[in-house]
């Protein structure tokens, strides 16, 4: 194998521990280890200011905890796919300038 093939091999398998090895493991601590940052703020501002009332409420309130994780990760491959999409359009663009410069000089 080339030297490239193995560098992303290597990466594949250390995404794929990252993934893996907490939720075998169990590395995480409470009823729900994995949490979002939302959650453990709000707690945090429950500890400590028990009476505050939030300003406003939610628009949607997904009905449960892997619902509302299923729609964050719809969430970010639509954004990586938006931004592939748009550095692919961009590369073909400079590209097809380049040639046309190229034809022209």
């Amino acid at each position: 194998m080339r030297r490239f093939s193995w560098v992303n091999l290597l990466l594949v398998l250390a995404v794929l521990a990252l993934a893996v090895v907490p939720l075998a493991f169990g590395l995480g601590s409470g009823e729900e280890p994995f949490s979002g940052a939302d959650a453990l703020a709000e707690q945090a501002i429950v500890d400590d200011h028990p009476d505050y009332e939030p300003w406003f409420s939610p628009i949607y309130e997904p009905p449960s905890a892997e619902m509302e994780s299923a729609l964050f990760a719809l969430q970010a491959a639509l954004g990586a796919g938006l931004l592939g999409y748009y550095f692919g359009v961009a590369r073909t663009r400079q590209r097809q300038r380049d040639a046309a410069g190229r034809q022209r000089g």
